[in-house]
């Protein structure tokens, strides 16, 4: 039976984490993502878990990445710094094909930055952050709910892939209180027969490893990962669609910036405007069909990107639409969150002129 409880973001990924059957979680405390591992800590042991504060944030990914190879679900988190340093772990998660999940709670930079929310991690998240060719699935959270919902999502879709799932949240969502609803815990029941969890004697050994000094054989697993990839891209696309039915002005904006996007796009329609938004949950897969579509209709008028750095999810705004509408930003950075009054300003511009 689901529970109704106030929690913190940070909070309901450790919670809902743990009732998706991770029991496993290797980290370093960072603002603003602590009380991540701070519930942890206190949690885990006292349901059958692990919990480890690593050396370093290079020594947790490497953990994440031991576990994920016997099978078992596992995770980390971090804030933006301490995600860099975790990117070459991640990349050997992706090319050796483990499911993990790894948290990033953004906040300002670049370098050490500051401590308040920001979005400037989209293209570290999306175009790779590490070397190789590769993807992780991103999941990017707008409500304290779905700081629950897409951990549950995240673990259960990296098992189905066989690849490292991001969720990439925000300060605010991560530091903000809301009522969240809690289902019960489920069992960690996914077979997994190619993990490195003990033979019994009944099967060859299984090898977990990401080096392949055949040059043929690594380019065809590339090949054959990128086959895997576009079924990703092709089945678990998710995204909310806003008032975009008549909409003449589409807002796309994800996290913390799609609530501000929303207060605007409620004043806009007050005022006569047709304003909408696509807000795109998984970041990869990126929602371009629906943007495409939304750039088709004769009524659009063109798409405003809100983001939370200096522009980096405009770029798959503008290939999305291929450009057939004008596409404008609204975008604060090092910490600050756009306005509504900012976005609708821009709504009203592109909507043909201040009212």
């Amino acid at each position: 039976m689901a529970e109704v409880v106030l929690m913190k973001g940070n909070e309901a990924i450790a919670e809902s984490a743990i009732r998706s059957g991770c029991l496993y979680y290797f980290g370093y405390p960072i603002t603003p993502q602590t009380e991540i591992a701070a519930y942890m800590a206190k949690t885990m042991p006292k349901r059958g878990g692990v919990f480890l504060q690593a050396e370093s944030e290079i020594a947790a990914i490497n953990m994440v990445y031991g576990v994920a190879g016997s099978g078992k679900r596992v995770m980390t988190s971090s804030s933006s710094p301490g995600v860099s340093l975790k990117q070459e772990g991640i990349s050997y998660l992706a090319g050796s094909e483990l499911p993990a999940l790894i948290v990033n709670v953004q906040r300002g930079g670049p370098g050490l930055g500051g401590i308040q929310p920001s979005q400037s991690d989209y293209f570290q998240a999306t175009k790779g952050g590490g070397h190789g060719d590769y993807h992780m699935i991103v999941l990017a959270p707008s409500s304290v709910q779905e700081m629950a919902d897409l951990t549950s999502k995240a673990f259960d879709l990296a098992d189905k892939y066989r690849m490292p799932a991001m969720l990439l949240a925000d300060g605010t969502i991560g530091q903000m209180m809301e009522p969240v609803v809690l289902p019960e815990g489920k069992p960690n029941l996914i077979d997994k027969p190619w993990a490195a969890n003990g033979t019994l004697m009944k099967r060859k050994h299984n090898i977990i490893n990401s080096l392949n000094l055949d040059t043929p054989d690594l380019e065809r697993q590339n090949f054959e990962r990128y086959k895997k990839y576009a079924v990703v891209e092709e089945n678990e696309v998710m995204y909310e669609d806003y008032m975009m039915e008549d909409a003449e002005v589409c807002i796309v904006a994800f996290g913390i910036a799609a609530r501000v996007a929303k207060n605007a796009i409620a004043a806009a329609r007050k005022e006569g405007i047709k304003a909408g938004l696509i807000r795109p949950i998984t970041l990869w897969p990126f929602p371009k069909k629906p943007i495409a579509a939304a750039a088709e209709k004769p009524e659009l008028k063109g798409f405003i990107s809100v983001e939370l750095s200096m522009g980096q999810m405009i770029e798959d705004v503008k290939l999305a639409s291929s450009m057939k509408k004008p596409v404008e930003l609204v975008n604060r950075a090092g910490g600050m969150i756009p306005t509504p009054d900012e976005v609708l300003t821009a709504i009203r511009k592109m909507a043909g002129g201040d009212k």
